[in-house]
């Protein structure tokens, strides 16, 4: 039953109790998320029609029940054979735990338990409802103390064909009313007498009745006084001493006429005016059963004899005989007395001739029946004259059949009289032990339970099975079924134990954008559980940064949740700048290879744009800095490293990074020739060839010394400004030179 869905509704959680009709599961509605209680009637009674049109009508009777004190019931139903009523679930105790966990309780206590289950009662009875069934596994103690009765109407429904089994009755005989134990209608009044014997054991710790068996308990009912509480705890006061013995008698006209005069008696025994009132007195009742003494015979052997019967007529005789004047002759007397004498010596005779014919008896020498059926052996004794006594002594004896006769109460070759009874002991059927139910239980109880039934280990098969419903390490099925009978000696007990769910492995989710993430969860047969964003300078927004409880590569549950973090971007304080880095080839006009690499808040040692140059540029690169992370540019010229500038997060927020410089490229070489006939030309007088030769070289030297000037102020400005703290440089040198970057188009 355990992970069983009744209706498409009720799910089975564990088993909490049962009865001798019926097993109490805890389930939930999954309707209405609440936990219920589901009481399930027992697999035997399932075929008789009769129970179950009464169990239902009771069942829909007490459903109309509705008291803080009563459990309330929600649902009646049937699927397949298994019949069903759908209970509000009380979490707590019932009332035998508490009274074996600490009875004698305190007098208030129980008074006040006593008052609330009269109170519940008095419902049922104005709702012409008898339960029938008051004892303490029926009272449910809640956590808040609330008394809750439940299985109204339940014990009416058991029919003539289910009162008894195997000669006892079903029910709680300790808490039999009267007229309960004898069989006859019980009403409002055999409740009040168990409720009376409820509150007797809970202030005395012990039970008013008890017996070696079920008849003897219901006889004391019937014919035994009990012993008064105040003999067993003289702490009870007479007034509440007082409502168990008017709750208890025998006779249902001298107890409480209703559960509401009994309550009402209750509310009020523990007031100082009433604790020591005077104990109630009750007539002899004229009914009640009394022992009658037997009548005496005269027995010998297996006969029985009367006394003498006395004779009229010889009485008349020795009247006649008596009488001397007026009678016969004298002399004939004697003769007379002397006739009488012989007559009555002959019929005497003739008498002990004949008792003597009528009761002798042969005997009968005993044959052995040892072996035999049990059919065989009185076939054979009773031809001989013997008499089998009905009461056949059955008891299962290892290596006797059942039937076979194993002993008998007269041995072989004893002579006996013809009709002597002979007791015969045979050979029963080998009990048979009741499985449990093992379904939700572990495997070391289930183990245990089984060794208590005397199932050895090699009749134990155990396999192991997924299950989405049940632990692991709990038991899934079991074969035999629980509550049918089995021989312990031959039986194969076959369990099926929970691997709990089947696992898979988990997907690295990390990258993905979140649709394709949950999609990815699902697939594996889990739920997608939380979503959560963080910020993420490597991550970008919107894709998935981390995944929990189920790493990558690991084995997952199926069915349980796997939670993510999405990206949300960068965090608000990141900030994007453009670094503008000046680069220049070794010599103007000649190329040189531009390598740049970088480091910011994405990660260390980026590379960055690599490009061939011939003349000054300007190469910008875009860097994210954050407060807990600066950014660096490296430059490298042909292979080398050229310079390392250093850019600070307070500096690019504040809007002062210093301003890179960089030495200029070399000027190529102009190589200088002599042309002979340029002297010639001087000597020929060639004026406008020299006056233009000298124009460009007055033009090219002062350029070279501009160049020159240029040159050693942004050494300088460079040695001061370039990022390696090696100075200041000079200060009007410096501005010069921003002037000429930003005129050179230099900006940031």
């Amino acid at each position: 039953m355990i992970g069983h869905e009744l209706a498409g509704r009720y799910k089975i959680i564990e088993r909490i109790g049962g009865g001798g009709m019926a097993l109490v599961y805890k389930a939930q509605d999954i309707l209405l998320n609440r936990n219920v209680a589901i009481k399930v009637l027992r697999q035997q009674f399932v075929h008789d029609e009769e129970f179950i049109r009464r169990f239902r009508r009771e069942a829909q009777s007490a459903a109309s029940l509705s008291h803080p004190n009563v459990v309330s019931i929600y649902d009646v139903g049937q699927e397949d054979e298994i019949h069903y009523i759908v209970m509000e679930y009380i979490e707590g105790n019932n009332l035998n735990e508490i009274i074996k966990e600490r009875a004698p309780l305190q007098v208030d206590e129980a008074v006040r338990i006593a008052s609330q289950i009269c109170d519940a009662l008095d419902h049922a009875h104005h709702n012409q409802i008898i339960h029938r069934d008051i004892k303490p596994h029926n009272i449910l103690i809640g956590r808040n103390g609330r008394v809750k009765v439940t299985d109204f109407g339940i014990a009416r429904a058991v029919t003539s064909t289910t009162i008894t089994q195997t000669g006892s009755v079903v029910g709680s005989v300790h808490y039999f009313s009267p007229e309960h134990a004898k069989g006859v209608a019980t009403g409002e009044k055999s409740d009040l007498y168990s409720l009376g014997i409820v509150l007797y054991q809970m202030l005395t710790a012990r039970l008013p009745f008890l017996g070696e068996s079920p008849i003897s308990v219901a006889l004391k009912h019937l014919q035994e006084e009990f012993d008064e509480p105040r003999e067993v705890n003289p702490l009870i006061p007479q007034s509440v001493e007082n409502v168990i013995l008017k709750s208890m008698r025998k006779n249902p006209q001298e107890r409480y006429q209703s559960a509401e005069e009994m309550m009402q008696d209750l509310e009020t025994c523990l007031l100082p005016s009433r604790r020591n009132e005077p104990k109630l007195d009750f007539e002899e009742d004229e009914d009640q059963t009394r022992v009658m003494p037997a009548i005496k015979t005269m027995q010998s052997g297996e006969h029985t004899y009367a006394p003498p019967k006395h004779d009229p007529e010889e009485d008349e005789l020795d009247e006649e005989i008596a009488k001397g004047a007026g009678g016969k002759k004298k002399w004939k007397k004697p003769a007379l007395i002397v006739g009488l004498v012989v007559l009555f010596l002959g019929i005497l005779a003739g008498v002990v001739i004949y008792v003597n014919n009528l009761f002798v008896v042969p005997d009968v020498t005993v044959p052995s029946v040892i072996n035999h059926t049990e059919e065989e052996a009185v076939r054979e004794l009773e031809a001989l004259g013997l008499v089998v006594d009905n009461e056949v002594i059955r008891v299962y004896k290892p290596g006797i059949d059942a039937g076979t006769v194993y002993d008998q109460s007269k041995k072989e070759g004893s002579v006996v009289k013809e009709g002597s009874v002979i007791q015969l002991s045979v050979g029963d059927a080998k009990p048979l032990s009741l499985m449990p139910d093992l379904t939700g239980e572990t495997l070391d109880v289930a183990l245990k339970l089984l060794k208590d039934q005397k199932v050895s280990d090699d009749r134990i098969n155990t396999t192991e099975e997924h299950s989405d419903s049940v632990p692991a390490g709990e038991i899934i099925s079991q074969s035999p079924d629980h509550d049918t009978e089995f021989d312990p000696d031959v039986t194969v007990v076959k369990l099926v134990v929970s691997k709990g769910k089947e696992s898979v492995t988990m997907s690295d989710l990390t990258g993905m954008t979140r649709s394709e993430a949950e999609n990815e969860i699902k697939k594996l047969g889990l739920e997608v559980g939380t979503v959560d964003e963080a910020s993420s300078f490597t991550v970008e927004k919107g894709k998935v940064i981390k995944q929990w409880p189920w790493n990558p590569n690991s084995p997952a549950t199926p069915g349980t949740q796997q939670n993510i973090t999405i990206s949300s971007g960068y965090p608000s304080e990141a900030i994007n700048y453009t670094f503008k880095v000046p680069v220049a080839p070794v010599r103007e006009g000649e190329k040189s290879q531009i390598r740049i690499v970088y480091s910011d808040a994405l990660g260390d040692n980026q590379e960055g744009e690599s490009r061939t140059i011939s003349t000054t540029e300007i190469i910008p690169v875009e860097l994210l800095l954050a407060p807990e992370k600066n950014g660096s540019v490296q430059i490298f010229r042909d292979g080398k490293s050229l310079d390392t500038y250093s850019i600070f997060y307070s500096d690019a927020k504040n809007g002062t990074v210093p301003i890179p410089e960089i030495e200029p490229p070399q000027q190529p070489e102009v190589p200088v020739t002599t042309d002979p006939s340029t002297d010639n030309g001087e000597e020929e007088g060639q004026p406008e060839g020299q006056s233009e030769g000298q124009d460009e070289d007055e033009e090219q030297s002062e350029e070279n010394d501009q160049n020159n000037d240029s040159a050693s102020i942004n050494q300088g400005g460079n040695r001061g400004n370039n990022g390696n703290g090696k100075g200041n440089g000079n200060g009007n040198k410096s501005k010069n030179l921003e002037g000429e970057i930003e005129a050179a188009g230099w900006n940031r």
